[in-house]
């Protein structure tokens, strides 16, 4: 184990400190003239839409980014500074109207419903700020279907939007998460047999018995696990920062034990971590875990470049992935899913991230021994670290100040 002790661990933290300065100070240069493009460039766009059904009227809360309101309707930041004001939404309730009637639509037995609208509102949900839109529709009754079509950013190719649905009837639920192709969910609204003995002693089944009402059930014909599967595909692959705390984590030549520690140890503590945080038993403000998560990052450079050996590395990983694992659960947390389901939802969503992080890492680590086996290797991690470094400066300084 590599121990600063006396003068020259006071040498290592001073060269430390000179070199990590001019990172801060550049990334804080930089960050200055990257903020505009940070919202312009819209990285992750994501609604939640909720839908409460009764016997006296279905209401739905669709709930958009404003960044995603400002990107699909020209001219409604009238004053450029990528911030929707409620005074721009009055002014533009119009065109708003009309984006929510071509971009989203709700069916009964296939034929679609016009709403009323209620009332839209600026909301914070965790680190971003949503446009809900309350709407009211006629009511479903048992035996009718529902179907809910979202096609915001529908042509767009290259689009990583999501809707994360979640649907209450007199007690039953259904969720799923809207995205890519998968556009479309739907669930039937069916009636439970009820059951009487016959004068003979036997069970028979009756829909329409008089003295008790047919109960109602759902049954969701989307596939619920396999949506949350993929949104754990796509949190993971659009979640820069988690993506280069990993590559940051294996740039320096280690044993295959420690690569598996490293990763083991990461996959565990994030795991932990989005479970509590998404059955609410922890909470950590959304600034300080998006900070930590771009601080863990320049953390792992600045160990690349000055550590002479790197060993136990899987603890600091564990240590900083308890934090990456809040940061996963940000998306999820929203849905409010109900208890009975959200085992299911949290197996296949953190099932998604896994997959892809494993795909990850075994393509990297053949380049990486290949580089290894390089005479360059050593300025190849060094200049790796500092692009990397920079990178997590600029998102440190601009998610702590700006």
């Amino acid at each position: 184990m590599n121990i600063f002790s006396g003068e020259n661990r006071l040498d290592q933290t001073s060269t430390i400190y000179r070199f990590f300065l001019p990172i801060f100070i550049f990334g804080l240069f930089i960050s200055s003239v990257y903020q505009p493009l940070t919202a312009e460039a819209h990285a992750y766009s994501a609604s939640y839409t909720q839908i409460t059904m009764d016997q006296n009227k279905t209401e739905v809360v669709f709930s958009i980014d404003t960044l995603s309101i400002i990107e699909l309707i020209e001219g409604i930041d009238r004053n450029k500074d990528w911030v929707l004001q409620q005074s721009e939404i009055d002014q533009e309730k119009h065109h708003i109207e009309e984006l929510l009637t071509e971009g989203m639509a709700l069916d009964k037995d296939n034929k679609e419903q016009t709403p009323e609208l209620e009332k839209m509102k600026i909301v914070k949900k965790s680190n971003k700020i949503f446009l809900s839109i309350f709407l009211k529709y006629p009511v479903f009754s048992p035996g009718e279907t529902i179907s809910f079509n979202d096609g915001f950013y529908a042509n767009d190719p290259a689009t990583n939007y999501v809707n994360l649905i979640s649907a209450n009837y007199q007690g039953e639920t259904s969720e799923a998460a809207l995205q890519g192709d998968n556009r479309t969910w739907t669930m039937l609204l069916t009636e439970v047999q009820q059951e009487q003995q016959s004068d003979n002693g036997q069970t028979v089944s009756d829909q329409y018995q008089k003295k008790t009402p047919p109960e109602a059930h759902v049954q969701s014909t989307t596939s619920t696990w396999f949506s949350f599967f993929k949104l754990g595909m796509m949190h993971i692959l659009t979640g820069y920062d988690h993506l280069l705390f990993l590559l940051a984590l294996l740039l320096r030549k280690q044993t295959f034990k420690q690569y598996a520690a490293i990763v083991t140890s990461f996959t565990i503590a994030h795991s932990i971590t989005l479970t509590l945080s998404v059955l609410g038993l922890v909470t950590l403000p959304s600034r300080f875990v998006e900070a930590t998560i771009a601080f863990s990052i320049c953390y792992v450079t600045v160990e690349n470049i000055f550590r002479k050996e790197i060993r136990h590395r899987w603890s600091i990983t564990f240590l900083f992935g308890l934090i990456h694992g809040l940061g996963f659960a940000t998306l999820i947390r929203e849905m409010a899913i109900p208890k009975k389901d959200l085992a299911v939802a949290l197996v296949n969503f953190n099932l998604g991230i896994e997959a892809v992080q494993l795909t990850i890492v075994l393509l990297l680590l053949p380049l990486l021994t290949y580089m290894f086996k390089q005479k360059i290797s050593g300025k190849m991690v060094q200049y790796g670290s500092i692009v990397i470094a920079v990178l997590g400066a600029i998102w440190l300084i601009q998610r702590l100040f700006l």
